[in-house]
């Protein structure tokens, strides 16, 4: 599949899309003032262990205290192979968001868990790094489990385990990467994950990445013995140097980037470990800003929209909630040629294949509840969750997606690392205080009406005054003016209705004079 990697680099903003036939597939963005914090490490302190959630709260010197759960301390788990806190026994992800296969040994006997008040103690210090961005009110998610990702190898130096991504394929293959590995490691303690990207790579490339990654490591372990708790001992890649690092695989062809000190800093950095880089990138200078020049702004602009339309002319509609993701499926415009159980099945897998696209696009994780359009058939719904357990193949996050229930309802979980581009690129409504909606012209009327009633019994002024928004205004003079002249023969008092352009919709003030 032909890819492009187009990175914008702006004072105040970085950002990368990688497209796949020309199309936006991720989006990544960054603020020049405010870099994200994910793979960094720390020196915490414990701040509150809490027995009672198997979890603590540690302050790695950001602004909320972060959160760390018993399952990624080290030593959670006794007798437990090489089994990941939090996975399903037999495959688990590293920081860059990449899934890889343990060894059949490691799958064995369920693991002794170990509570935290033995682990860990109030007042410790302990050597963290952050899996997930702080997300709204909630810190940062972090695990003792260091990872360290580079180009071809991810170094886990709390386990001692040699793994290969699950995306190669090819047993040969496999046992080579792992041999090679197991030959080059510097310590049987020091585990590595081979990634994706080391498929066909030869020994010494290998070899490269590896004693880099052995570097990166020896000089943390030196600068959580010089420094106080709390204080950053690692910090992760830029944005721009983790998205060649993660994003460039061997389909894309060209990274195309604006910014000539970036574009020296890669080849700086990668050009090295990667000679092939060379060929492929690109420094692409003009007046023209680069998401222009290829029509990136108009696709970003629509992952911030609430209903994305199908090309049949049916639609679905993303809603996000504080606790999940809901995304329903509407026929709309479509009625179909021959029955109406064949244009829900076409909707529905049309629908399939545009969701997984915002999934990976909008980079919406957690929960997510899908309502397909209600199928009779059985093998029609096993069609849909078929086509949908085959399109988040080419997801890299991963995912958990659970039978078609009888009322058409998709339940899934993504995992998630970052903000979604919603969060990210949007604030809370001002006006509405992000409902959404406001109240309407008839209901703010009605609460006025109520409010002169009030004031009219509170005091015997011979007139109300009435501020309110000019639409609200509009309708006191309009539909209801009856109302309004029935209102002041009932109180014997004159109502004065002024409009107040600053005001909100919902605002009003009544008073006496």
């Amino acid at each position: 599949m032909a890819s492009e990697l187009i990175i914008n680099v702006t004072e105040h903003e970085t950002r990368v899309a990688l497209l796949e036939h020309g199309v936006v597939v991720e989006f990544h963005v960054e603020p020049g003032r405010k870099a994200g914090v994910v793979g960094n490490i720390y020196k915490g302190r414990l701040l509150r262990v809490l027995p009672g959630m198997q979890a603590a709260f540690v302050d790695v010197g950001l602004e909320r205290a972060a959160f760390l759960y018993v399952a990624d301390i080290v030593g959670h788990y006794k007798n437990a192979g090489m089994r990941m806190p939090g996975g399903d026994g037999d495959s688990y992800e590293n920081g860059a968001g990449e899934g890889y296969s343990d060894d059949p040994e490691a799958a064995g006997a369920e693991p002794e868990t170990v509570p935290i008040e033995q682990l860990i103690r109030e007042g410790q210090d302990i050597l963290v790094q952050v899996a997930k961005e702080p997300l709204g009110t909630k810190g940062a998610r972090v695990t003792s489990h260091i990872s360290l990702p580079g180009r071809y190898l991810v170094l886990m130096p709390t386990m001692t385990h040699v793994g290969v991504s699950r995306r190669i394929e090819d047993e040969e293959e496999r046992t080579r990467l792992k041999t090679i590995i197991e030959g080059l490691r510097p310590q049987s303690d020091m585990g590595f994950i081979v990634r994706t990207a080391a498929e066909g790579v030869d020994e010494e490339t290998l070899r490269v990445d590896l004693e880099f990654l052995v570097g990166v490591w020896e000089r943390i372990g030196g600068k959580k013995d010089r420094d106080k708790a709390p204080s950053l001992v690692h910090s992760d890649l830029s944005i721009v140097l983790r998205a060649v690092r993660d994003l460039l695989t061997t389909d894309v062809e060209r990274v195309l980037i604006d910014s000539r000190e970036e574009y020296e800093k890669i080849l700086r950095i990668y050009g090295d470990r990667m000679p092939w880089l060379n060929s492929r990138i690109e420094l692409v200078e003009g007046e023209e800003p680069i998401f222009d020049r290829y029509n990136l702004e108009i696709e970003i602009s629509r992952a911030l929209q609430k209903k994305v339309w199908l090309k049949s002319g049916g639609y679905i509609v993303i809603e996000h909630t504080e606790a999940l993701t809901s995304i329903d499926v509407n026929t709309g415009r479509y009625v179909g040629k021959h029955n109406f159980e064949e244009t829900i099945l076409k909707t529905n897998l049309e629908a399939v294949k545009e969701i997984c696209y915002q999934l990976r696009l909008r980079n919406i994780g957690g929960i997510i509840i899908i309502d397909f359009i209600d199928m009779d058939r059985e093998l029609n719904r096993e069609k849909v969750y078929n086509a949908l357990a085959e399109s988040l193949k080419a997801d890299k996050a991963r995912t958990n997606v659970l039978k078609i229930s009888e009322l058409g309802l998709v339940q899934m979980t993504r995992k998630r690392t970052r903000e979604n581009i919603l969060r990210l690129l949007s604030e809370p409504c001002p006006y509405c205080d992000g409902r959404g909606f406001v109240k309407g012209r008839a209901t703010v009327c009605s609460e006025v009406f109520r409010a002169m009633h009030r004031e009219a019994r509170r005091t015997g002024e011979p007139s109300l005054v009435v501020h309110v928004h000019p639409d609200i205004a509009d309708m006191f003079y309009e539909e209801e003016r009856s109302g309004v002249e029935e209102l002041e023969r009932k109180l014997g008092k004159m109502i004065i209705i002024k409009d107040q352009p600053s005001f909100h919709i919902e605002q009003f003030e009544v008073f006496s004079q």
